[in-house]
């Protein structure tokens, strides 16, 4: 069921990452396993990192604090199973451990942070920016309420959020890529080679003899294991989903009418756009005057510039109705005609003036041209009702006995029969097989089972339902020669293949080697010489993958040998190497030095904060984990 779980959200959640420690780097940083899990807590700790404590309500509301954020983020519902399927509650308890063994740091340097450093440092943060830029007491009184903070508790945690930062920038704040492995980087990018090669191809092998039936079998017997027979298993399985049992004939034109209604705007169509500038007054008497001014014939721009305020500082962008952060401005700038201005209005931040300065209208697909996909939609949300009855339908017959054939009848279902299948899902004739739903979690719990045994349902990412039961095992065994006689046939004609091409050009590059001209040998011998000259290690497609590794292992001047497309054959002579001048300054080098010094301050300041868990002793309590968590198993399994 857990493999289901973690499936299921793999496909629309991917990994979550976690912001640990501070808002400028990012560190996923796991703790599970860094201490002794062990009993003697108090029951309202968590963990304890040296002499400090991790409570129960300091994980609960990090954790629930997380999953509201990666809800609004991804507009999806995400339950408490799915989150620790993806391993968010161990990665949070890793950002909590974090920072406590930090705090700890902090405290035995003795450092610390005035309250006017403090009020300095959220003034300036760019979150707490009103419309005019500067900082808005408003605007960060939502912010907190909005995360559930009050004033006290949010200064208290930012001066441990700015020391952290503070101690960890004297650790990485400098740090810089070192300039040798930048040019490394470099050369390994951007060298280019130039070479001369001749292709062996097959038939440069001559004539290939059919073996007799000794050669045959020596080779089989070197390399058996190669011909091994594995495992297959055959068993039936039968899968219930809201797509198989949904019937979109059954909805109704009205039912489709309202649904269209209600997401049309979203799912259908493009929202009205408008750009807009607004001007804010402190007083209603400084708002009506300006509105005056414009009524006579000033300009909206003239208006904001006697204030002293620039184009920039009065546009708001081109913005859905939505989008617009203050609801008076949206209502007031939404009735506008285009380039018309609005009376004075009260918004959150003053009154205000707004201008509509262009309009796109909303674009709307109609109700005809998405009638079949929205039936398609209602009836696959009323078909999950139909699969969960069926599930227990199909249940309660198992429950009593009756086998997953005898259950599917009873229910009006079908099993499938798959007739010998290996764990990679390929079937007897090497082929694999098509259409098994839920392909990786049935073939790994086929595989984990036995004849006879009752399996646990596996549930889909689509709400599906799926059950199997082993019908028998055919183990791996070796096979006989006569067996495999083509397969084996097959390979030693390619293993002779291989060793001819390999001796002929190895005797070509003997003769080059001795002194002799490249270009003069292998025309000799019957090939035509070609030219390359731009190999690189990344990107090149004019020589096979194996030529490209064997140019750049060569020194100039050299002659070598290399795999090339099938089962050909590449003598190469490498004539020359250029790598462009190394310019730190330029754009790609910039950013590849960025991506290093992030990267490599990440892993520094993990080392260090690994380094400082390992000193004061971390531990974890298992039990209050779970319970902060939500966890309902008593074994700590999820």
């Amino acid at each position: 069921m857990l493999e289901g779980m973690r499936k299921a959200s793999q496909n629309w959640f991917g990994r979550a990452i976690m912001t640990v420690v501070m808002g400028f780097i990012i560190l996923s940083f796991v703790v599970w396993g860094i201490g002794d899990i062990f009993r003697g807590f108090g029951t309202n700790t968590v963990a304890t990192v040296g002499g400090q404590e991790i409570t129960s309500e300091q994980m609960r509301f990090a954790y629930q604090t997380q999953l509201q954020r990666l809800q609004q983020q991804y507009r999806r519902a995400i339950t408490n199973e799915q989150a620790r399927a993806l391993g968010i509650d161990r990665q949070i308890l890793g950002k909590l451990v974090a920072e406590a063994t930090l705090d700890q740091r902090v405290k035995a340097l003795g450092l610390a942070m005035s309250t006017a450093d403090i009020a300095k440092s959220i003034q300036n943060d760019p979150a707490f920016r009103g419309p005019t830029g500067k900082f808005d007491a408003v605007r960060f009184n939502e912010v907190l309420r909005d995360n559930g903070l009050n004033e006290q508790s949010f200064v208290r945690e930012q001066r441990k959020v700015y020391l952290r930062q503070e101690m960890s920038e004297a650790l990485i704040g400098n740090f810089d890529a070192p300039k040798a492995f930048l040019e490394a980087i470099h050369r390994y990018r951007n060298e280019t080679r130039a070479i001369e090669y001749v292709t062996l191809p097959e038939a440069a092998a001559g004539e290939i003899e059919t073996p007799s039936q000794e050669v045959l079998q020596k080779f089989f017997d070197d390399r058996r294991s190669t011909f091994r027979a594995d495992e297959y298993r055959k068993f039936v399985i039968l899968s219930v989903s809201p797509a198989s049992v949904a019937d979109p004939q059954k909805v109704s034109d009205a039912d489709a009418k309202v649904r269209y209604d209600r997401i049309k705007g979203e799912r259908f169509g493009t929202a009205e756009m408008r750009h807009l500038q607004q001007i804010v007054f402190p007083t209603e008497d400084e708002a009506k005057a300006a509105s005056a001014k414009i009524k006579a014939g000033e300009t909206f721009v003239a208006v904001a510039t006697e204030r002293k305020l620039t184009e920039t500082d009065i546009d708001l962008g081109t913005l859905a109705k939505k989008d617009v952060v203050d609801p008076a401005v949206a209502e007031a700038g939404f009735a506008l005609a285009e380039g018309a201005v609005s009376e004075p209005i009260k918004g959150q931040f003053g009154f205000v003036l707004v201008r509509a300065e262009s309009i796109s209208p909303e674009s709307v697909r109609t109700l005809a041209d998405v009638a079949d996909e929205v039936k398609k939609e209602i009836a696959l949300e009323r078909a999950r009702t139909e699969a969960s009855s069926l599930r227990d339908k199909v249940e309660d017959e198992r429950t009593s006995g009756k086998t997953l054939t005898e259950a599917a009848k009873v229910a009006g279902l079908e099993v499938v029969a798959i007739d010998g299948i290996t764990a990679n899902g390929i079937d007897k004739q090497g082929q694999p097989v098509a259409g098994l739903p839920e392909k990786d979690a049935l073939l790994k719990a086929v595989f984990a089972s036995d004849v006879g045994v009752d399996n646990d349902t596996i549930s889909g990412r689509d709400g599906s339902f799926v059950w199997y039961e082993v019908a028998s095992v055919e183990p791996a065994r070796e096979r006989t020669l006569d067996e495999v006689k083509d397969d084996v046939a097959r390979a030693w004609r390619e293993d002779e293949i291989n060793k001819r091409l390999v001796a002929k050009a190895e005797g070509l590059i003997e003769k080059i080697k001795g002194g002799e001209d490249f270009e003069t040998v292998l025309k000799a011998a019957g090939f035509d010489v070609q030219q390359a000259n731009d190999v690189k290690r990344i990107g090149t497609t004019s020589v096979s993958p194996g030529v490209v590794v064997r140019t750049f292992a060569l020194p100039v001047g050299s002659v070598g040998a290399a795999a090339g497309e099938g089962l050909s054959r590449v003598v190469l002579k490498v004539n020359d190497s250029v790598v462009p001048d190394f310019d730190a300054e330029s754009d790609t080098m910039k950013q590849v030095s960025e991506q290093l010094r992030v990267g490599m301050s990440e892993e520094v300041l993990t080392q260090y904060i690994t380094k400082l868990q390992t000193d004061l002793g971390v531990k974890i309590n298992d039990a209050a984990f779970r319970i902060a968590i939500g966890a309902q198993d008593p074994n700590g399994l999820f």
